[in-house]
């Protein structure tokens, strides 16, 4: 934990540089730009970046909306992690509390990368001026990377070798509460599975045809029995992306359902996704149609690392809460009333785990927003989802916190996170999560032993599991599908 001075120093400069990157987070909510699509927001970042004096690299793994700024010299090497990619078919008004389109079918920041971009840029571009006007050593990184939402623009960046030289990455992600939840996400595989067949009429020439839709609908239903024989932690689900038409007297000759693969680890969701290749497989033989199985996209499990995650901790312990007022509050009730009694007890339950983490605070169904911050267990727990933030962290250590961006009760990819983007609550916990992400990264360019246990700790956990991308070399960024 750096000095009081020094963290005061930090977080002082943060709040003069803050209404900068509110504003560059409200344009990128205006963009809402869908993943290997972010032009507008990855040229507004760069440019950003430019303007402090960071130089950029572009076009980073065959990815027109990648890039890594950097600022500083020497060891340590510390990263930021940006994410800036939206959601097909979010739009949402924002600053209301009820459902309202703000354009028919448009996307939009339905998991609050517009906040997650830009403040992990407002950390970067704060520790490295620290660093500089301290004649401290180190070398500052910001990574955009493109893609977070079903693209996996981190596993590409990791192949490529981006991260080779990197000493730890930092990053956070909004959320219902503000700490360090250290979490065992879920390694995932998405595949499409695309049928041929036959078209015929389906009245006078049935026999003629071969349906790809009742393949399609075939493998839904066998995987579907195969739930019950897999692991109770793994997941499958899946999306008809092409029923074939939209005629019902025509036998359907072609049809395709995306896959998506989750398992604790990434061998156990491939060995899962031979078995619902086999299904398909089976499907096609059945309805004496072709297949397909076209791999889409990878994420590895998050790999946690204790020591930085402990280190984010002490951070926040000494930055205080986030400073909400009471119109903060109101407009979070107001969200929270569109919520089910069972969302708001489900959203306290994935952040208390098993023991009393908010321990000084009163956190029940009437609390609208997190004015705390949650003990941390200092273990890992599990957690139903997949980011390929882990794929950075097989190659270097890693960590991320959370900030109350959203009422308690809000899940991601909803129109509530919509809504909530371009909150002042919003805002206040972007710059709270930027203040805790730079003051740890001053920790790693001042105590070197603090990045010798981080790194220490790393090795130990990737000794008996090396990694090994899960994207093929054969595909590149261009080839992965919108769904």
């Amino acid at each position: 934990m750096p000095d009081t001075a020094a963290l005061q120093s930090l977080t002082t400069a943060i709040d003069h540089l803050a209404p900068t990157f509110t504003t560059l987070s409200d344009r990128i909510w205006e963009f809402a730009e869908l993943k290997f699509q972010e032009v507008q927001s990855s040229d507004l970042l760069i440019d950003t970046l430019k303007q402090n004096g960071f130089s950029v690299r572009q076009d980073i793994a065959g990815m027109k909306t990648a890039f890594i700024g950097e600022y500083g010299s020497g060891k340590p090497v510390i990263a930021f992690l940006g994410e800036y990619d939206a959601l097909a078919g979010m739009s949402q008004k924002d600053g209301v509390a009820k459902q309202e389109e703000l354009a028919s079918g448009a996307s939009g920041h339905g998991c609050g990368h517009n906040l997650l971009g830009s403040g992990s840029m407002l950390a970067a571009i704060s520790l490295a001026k620290h660093l500089e006007a301290n004649g401290l050593p180190g070398t500052v990184r910001y990574y955009g990377c493109p893609g977070e939402e079903g693209g996996s623009g981190k596993t590409f960046m990791v192949r490529a070798g981006a991260f080779a030289d990197v000493d730890a990455a930092l990053t956070w992600h909004p959320a219902p509460f503000n700490g360090v939840r250290s979490t065992n996400n879920l390694a995932v595989l998405e595949y499409y599975y695309r049928f041929k067949g036959v078209a015929a009429h389906a009245a006078n020439a049935a026999h003629l045809g071969r349906s790809a839709l009742d393949a399609v609908e075939l493998m839904n239903v066998g995987v579907n029995f195969l739930r019950e024989h897999m692991p109770q932690d793994c997941r499958v689900h899946y999306a008809i992306t092409d029923a074939g038409g939209r005629a019902a007297n025509v036998v359907q000759a072609k049809a395709e359902v995306l896959y998506l693969v989750r398992a604790p680890e990434m061998s156990e969701a491939l060995a899962l996704a031979e078995r619902i290749d086999k299904v398909a497989r089976g499907a096609a033989m059945m309805t004496e149609t072709e297949v397909e199985i076209v791999f889409d996209t990878a994420a590895t499990n998050l790999l946690p690392n204790l020591t930085l995650e402990n280190a984010i901790h002490a951070n926040l312990v000494s930055i205080g809460p986030v400073p909400f007022d009471q119109k903060d509050i109101d407009f979070a009730a107001g969200i929270q009333a569109t919520f089910s009694g069972e969302a708001i007890r489900s959203s306290i339950r994935l952040y208390q785990i098993n023991k009393d983490v908010f321990s000084n605070e009163k956190i029940d169904g009437t609390t609208p927003l997190h004015l705390g911050l949650r003990d941390f267990e200092g273990q890992s727990h599990f957690r139903a989802g997949s980011t390929d933030v882990g794929d950075v962290s097989r190659v270097t250590p890693t960590a991320q916190c959370w900030a109350p961006a959203w009422a308690i009760g809000t899940n991601p990819h909803t129109w509530q996170v919509v809504a909530q983007g371009r909150s002042p609550a919003a805002h206040k916990a972007m710059i709270h999560a930027a203040k805790a992400m730079a003051a740890t990264g001053l920790d790693l360019a001042t105590s070197p032993q603090l990045l010798a246990n981080a790194k220490a700790e790393w090795l130990e956990k990737i000794s008996d599991q090396p990694y090994i991308c899960p994207i093929p070399e054969s595909v590149m960024p261009d080839t992965v599908v919108y769904a």
